[in-house]
């Protein structure tokens, strides 16, 4: 399965949890159901991956955590803000870089309508 295939799997779950919880919860509210939707469509995902960090020679071992990766290929951030920013894209880029994976998705459930709230984010050529 590739990168794009997975995308419209993650929006369509990302989708049916949206129309059942709408907006307002909590990060992790979203967060466990969408993870419930993905494994019921038989993908390998991870909640709470951790990301080391190499800095020349400074490893942190847990240098961060992506809210869901998917096959190994594919970044999940979830949020659940007023609006998304330049800041919610540019940390989804780093964990695209830092994990060597080419496609993610940022998702808002904080709005009316979730198309308005998922960002597409590519890491060099796809």
């Amino acid at each position: 399965m590739n990168e794009n295939e997975i995308a419209r799997i993650v929006f369509d779950s990302a989708l049916k949890v949206h129309k059942n919880l709408g907006p307002g919860l909590l990060e992790s509210a979203y967060e466990e159901c969408l993870y419930f939707e993905l494994r019921k469509c038989n993908l390998n995902v991870v909640k709470q991956r951790a990301l080391p960090l190499i800095y020349e020679d400074v490893f942190l071992e847990v240098g961060y955590r992506v809210d869901l990766m998917i096959e190994n290929k594919f970044v999940v951030e979830i949020k659940s803000v007023d609006a998304l920013n330049d800041i919610h894209l540019a940390q989804v880029l780093t964990y695209l870089k830092l994990s060597g994976c080419k496609l993610g998705m940022l998702i808002n459930f904080n709005v009316t309508l979730l198309k308005h709230g998922v960002k597409r984010v590519i890491n060099g050529d796809l």
